[in-house]
């Protein structure tokens, strides 16, 4: 049976959305008082972005050759880094989540490394692998990798222990029984681990292109802040804000699609 339209639910997601127009409108009004290049309006800051990165050829999606030097290679950083520490953080947290013993043994080490931040890091990185893609993956991997593993080991340890017994009498191996049985049990925790750390990816993405990098949104934002363009800073920052938006709007969007037999059970539950 197909999922009935809400027309309610989105009536009330098109109201809370009011209070945008008026803070813009706020915003506009303010930034023309002022008269303050640092504190431009939006429209400045939103012409200021079409120059930079929209106003290309139709044949390339109007994308500028700014667009395509900086805008994809720091998606690709941030997508590259992201799915590497997801796929590591996965397999390390069903791992750790089957298995009591060693979690109690490597504890202590991720609480210590979950404790350091980051950007602290990068020095480190620098000097073991230079300035260059190595080190801006190794700041998105070591920053993003510990809310999937920890979501992981918790979505493990909470599968209910019949599906297990069941998977058990049933004569199913280990791996099936990782495959068919806990990763799918686990998969909301995990899912939740995920959409925490791409946020976390799209932060470190921007740092880890403010030093040594060459290229990317941190770089044009850093290059902006140098040549005293205020217009481009606010650029690189509401150009930051509407990809952190879309991306996350995809992956619920995603996730939703995934995991719609979850929200099925406990729906009926």
């Amino acid at each position: 049976m197909a999922p009935r339209a809400d027309p309610g639910g989105f009536v009330k997601a098109l109201a809370r959305l009011w209070v945008v127009p008026v803070v813009l409108a706020v915003w506009e009004i303010a930034g023309r008082a002022i008269g303050d290049t640092d504190f431009p309006p939006p429209t400045t800051i939103a012409a200021r972005m079409y120059e930079l990165w929209f106003s290309g050829p139709p044949a390339r999606g109007f994308l500028t050759d700014d667009a395509i030097a900086n805008i994809l290679p720091s998606l690709g950083r941030m997508f590259g880094g992201w799915l590497l520490a997801a796929l590591i953080g996965i397999v390390a947290g069903l791992l750790l989540g089957r298995s009591r013993s060693a979690t109690d043994y490597v504890d202590p080490l991720i609480e210590f490394g979950r404790a350091i931040p980051p950007p602290l890091l990068l020095p480190l990185f620098l000097v073991l692998f230079k300035a260059g893609l190595t080190t801006q993956l190794a700041t998105i991997v070591f920053g993003v990798i510990w809310p999937v593993l920890l979501n992981t080991i918790d979505g493990v340890r909470s599968v209910d222990p019949t599906y297990t017994d069941t998977a058990t009498v049933f004569n199913l191996s280990r791996p099936q029984r990782l495959g068919l049985v806990v990763l799918p049990a686990a998969a909301p925790k995990i899912f939740a681990g995920l959409r925490l750390s791409l946020s976390l990816a799209l932060i470190l993405m921007v740092i880890s292109e403010l030093v040594g990098g060459t290229d990317g949104i941190g770089y044009q934002l850093l290059t902006a802040m140098r040549s005293f363009d205020g217009a481009g800073v606010w650029a690189a920052i509401a150009l930051l804000g509407v990809l952190g938006y879309v991306v996350n709007s995809l992956f619920v969007l995603a996730e939703r699609r995934m995991l719609v037999w979850h929200r099925q059970a406990t729906g009926n539950s």
